[in-house]
C-alpha cells in the first residue's frame, strides 16, 4: 500500500491517561498521518481502546479519570475545540453495531438533525449520500423506513458508520469495528475503510493481525509494563513493522510468541 506524504492530523506528546490511582497510559508520543489507515495493536488491557477514546474527548465522560500532555488535531489542541464540534469531526465506531432503534433513515438523519437541519430534502440527500459512502445504499433503499434492528449484523455496522458520517467527520476512530463480524462482513467493512480513507483520516483498534498487516497504512503496537500501563513500542509504516520490525517485542508479539 503507497503511503502519501501527507500532513499529520494529530499530534500527540507525552500523553498520560490514569483512572483513580491506575495509569492506563504513560508518556506516548506520536504523530498520526491524515487520510491514512492507522491500526492500533497489542495485548488485551494495554490501553489501546483508552488512547482511541482520547481523540475524540470520550475519556473525559469516565469519572475519576485524569489526562496529562497534549494532542493537537490540525494545529490546535484538542481541549480548545469544542466538544460538540470536536465529536462531529471525530467519529466513532464501536465493536458491536448500535443502531438506535429506530427506523434505517431516522439513524442517519439523527446527527444532522440533532445540529439543526430540518429541510427534508437535505436529509433525503444525506441519507442517500451517507448510506452510499458505506456501500450500503443498493441493499436498503427500499426498506428506509423499516426498523434499523432488522438488518444483519454486517449492516448493522455499516450503517453506524454511515450514521457517523452523515455529520461530515474527517476522522473515524474505530474500536474493533469487524470483531462482532463474519468473515464476508468483515472484508465488505475493510473495502469500506479503504474507500473512505481518501477523504477521512481512520484509527483503527484490532485484535486481528492479518487484518492490521491488510488493512493498515501505519500500525502503532502497546504494550504494559511490570505495572500494567500501556506505553508505545514501536510505530512506523505497517510493511515495515510486520516486516523488519525494530523491536524484538514486536517480532515476537506479531509472530506469536507471547499476547
Amino acid at each position: 500500500m503507497s503511503i502519501e506524504q501527507n500532513h499529520s492530523k494529530f499530534v500527540v506528546k507525552d500523553l498520560d491517561v490514569q483512572y483513580d490511582d491506575f495509569r492506563a497510559l504513560k508518556e506516548v508520543t506520536i504523530d498520526i498521518r491524515a487520510n491514512a489507515i492507522t491500526s492500533i495493536i497489542g495485548p488485551s488491557g494495554c490501553g489501546k481502546s483508552t488512547f482511541l477514546r482520547a481523540f475524540n474527548r470520550m475519556n473525559d465522560l469516565i469519572p475519576n479519570v485524569s489526562t496529562h500532555g497534549s494532542i493537537q488535531k490540525d494545529g490546535m489542541d484538542i481541549c480548545d475545540h469544542d466538544i460538540v464540534e470536536l465529536r462531529k469531526s471525530v467519529g466513532m465506531i464501536f465493536q458491536r453495531p448500535n443502531p438506535f432503534p429506530k427506523t434505517i433513515f431516522d439513524n442517519i438523519a439523527y446527527g444532522p438533525r440533532a445540529h439543526g437541519l430540518k429541510s427534508m430534502t437535505d436529509l433525503e440527500e444525506i441519507v442517500e449520500r451517507s448510506l452510499r459512502q458505506a456501500a450500503l445504499w443498493d441493499e436498503v433503499k427500499d426498506t428506509l423506513h423499516k426498523s434499523a434492528l432488522a438488518i444483519s449484523g454486517g449492516q448493522q455496522q455499516r450503517l453506524c458508520i454511515a450514521r457517523a458520517l452523515a455529520v461530515e467527520p474527517d476522522v473515524l476512530l474505530m474500536d474493533e469495528p469487524a470483531s462482532a463480524l463474519d468473515p464476508i462482513a468483515t472484508l465488505k467493512i475493510e473495502e469500506l475503510i479503504q474507500n473512505l480513507r481518501k477523504d477521512i483520516t481512520i484509527i483503527i483498534v484490532t485484535h486481528n493481525m492479518q487484518q492490521a498487516a491488510r488493512a493498515s497504512d501505519f500500525t502503532v503496537f502497546f504494550n504494559m509494563d511490570k505495572d500494567r500501563a500501556g506505553y508505545l513500542v514501536e510505530f512506523g509504516e505497517t510493511t515495515k513493522v510486520f516486516t523488519t520490525p525494530e523491536k524484538k517485542l514486536t517480532e515476537d508479539y506479531i509472530s506469536g510468541r507471547f499476547g
